[in-house]
């Protein structure tokens, strides 16, 4: 018996070797082959919940009041992933599903009418967003349905989005919820006769932004000539911009391709594919393409970006020449890896838990081009990435930096690979030339950090100490 359980768990340490090796070699040619490198691996989405997109939407839109409808979790995850206290009364409120709602004893157009009802009577929002949840989707709950009923008895706007982790990412929370305030878009009116025609065609770009960063991006189309319609969305519901078959949009962000979507297929809009503003030289590259789509020539962009280049010369000398591995979180990979690769610094790979490529397009060619400019590999792209594999492919080519999620922060850092948190760099504001510091800052801290400490304290783990054996049962 003791033979037979030796040679069981010989073969089974040669299996588990085997499969973990095929998938490190396809990893490394792929850093060092001729063109982009896209697979699959249906992993799960290792993210935050996209729930958490109430966060910063309530506050971006000061009129509004958002209702999320889900069980006990959800409104645990949103008190402590937001820090927001109830008695602090902010513009958001938790719909906890119990047994009776989900076992359908209990009516869920009374119950969401009796509280818009008490929602309109405390705060008198100019729009309730219903936050639709994975308890939501399970129990097949009508959402789209109620919300019409409820508009004409309440005589509010009421805006469903689904916001689940079983089908959404982090950021795409966001996504959710401005594709179905596309629909609610009002449309251009057709110009009056005798009216003078306008410089250029409207613009209107959509993605949320901190209020200084969209006024940051309006004065640099300023510079360019270009004014810009409206944001979506806008600091009021009520100020929603109007769109139409004339109306130019661009996404700020490159999660938000079901808002594209709804844009140009509902409301006829006509997208201009851009890399996205964030770094130097997709900045440079954002406002190119606008001026390019509405006939406008670009004037000092070269000299802008050699500036914002210039004044992080100093986190430039850092990260020259390092590698950088993204495990995939917040769909920010690809732009981040374009601005990583023109600082200098290798991506090994980037992982991605949704990846639309015609929306993308243009910030994938842009990756290409960057490091072929730069000399560097083109990155193996990874879309829904499985982890274990990837920490796999990070202890083989031990990068110098990881961009990883909270959960593997800390078991990374323990084996000595440098860390960044890739929450941060949605919260943070990275867009434009003005917050290019605040972009590399984020990048070498975990760096500069590291190079601070004595030379013992490199790797949480104590050279010769044990280690814990997996015990099956």
């Amino acid at each position: 018996e003791a033979a037979t359980e030796a040679a069981t768990e010989a073969a089974t340490e040669a299996a588990t070797e085997a499969a973990t090796e095929e998938p490190m070699k396809q990893a490394v040619q792929a850093v060092g082959d001729a063109s982009l490198a896209f697979e699959c691996e249906t992993g799960n989405y290792h993210t935050f919940c996209p729930i958490s997109c109430v966060s910063w939407l309530y506050q971006k839109i000061q009129d509004s009041f958002f209702l999320v409808v889900g069980t006990k979790t959800c409104g645990y995850f949103l008190q402590n992933a937001m820090g927001v206290m109830i008695f602090a009364e902010p513009r958001y409120a938790m719909a906890e599903l119990e047994e009776g709602d989900i076992s359908a004893q209990l009516n869920d157009v009374e119950e969401l009418r009796r509280l818009c009802t008490q929602i309109k009577q405390d705060r008198n929002p100019s729009v309730i967003v219903w936050i639709g949840t994975c308890t939501t989707e399970i129990i097949k709950m009508d959402m789209e349905g109620i919300a019409p009923k409820l508009e004409k008895e309440l005589d509010i706007p009421i805006v469903v989005a689904r916001a689940n982790g079983l089908d959404y990412a982090f950021t795409q929370g966001e996504d959710s919820v401005l594709a179905a305030m596309a629909a609610k878009c009002p449309q251009l009116p057709a110009p009056l006769p005798g009216t003078p025609a306008p410089a250029h065609a409207p613009l209107v770009i959509f993605g949320s932004l901190p209020d200084s960063v969209a006024t940051q991006l309006e004065l640099e189309l300023k510079r360019q000539g270009i004014s810009v319609s409206g944001w979506m969305p806008s600091n009021r519901y009520k100020d929603l911009p109007e769109v139409g078959e004339e109306v130019y949009v661009v996404g700020i962000n490159p999660f938000l391709s079901r808002t594209a979507s709804t844009l140009m297929r509902r409301k006829k809009c006509k997208l201009i594919t851009a890399p996205f503003p964030v770094g130097p030289d997709g900045t440079r590259a954002w406002v190119e393409a606008i001026c390019k789509a509405l006939g406008v020539e670009p004037k000092g962009l070269e000299e802008r970006e050699r500036q914002a280049w210039e004044s992080v010369k100093d986190y430039l000398d850092i990260i020259k020449d390092k590698s950088i591995f993204f495990m995939g979180d917040n769909l920010l990979e690809v732009s981040l890896a374009r601005a990583m690769t023109r600082a200098g610094m290798t991506v090994l790979e980037v992982g991605i838990p949704y990846m639309d490529t015609r929306y993308q397009s243009a910030e994938l060619e842009m990756l290409k081009n960057t490091c072929r400019e730069m000399g560097k590999p083109l990155p193996r792209i990874v879309e829904k990435p499985d982890n274990y594999m990837q920490v796999q492919r990070i202890k083989e080519l031990r990068p110098d930096l990881a961009i990883t999620g909270m959960a593997h922060a800390n078991p990374l850092e323990a084996r000595g690979i440098n860390t960044k948190w890739s929450v941060e760099f949605t919260f943070q504001q990275i867009h434009g030339f003005t917050n290019v510091r605040d972009l590399f800052e984020l990048v070498t801290r975990p760096l500069r950090r590291n190079e601070s400490l004595p030379e013992e304290w490199q790797t949480f783990v104590k050279d010769g100490a044990p280690v814990a054996q997996a015990t099956g049962v």
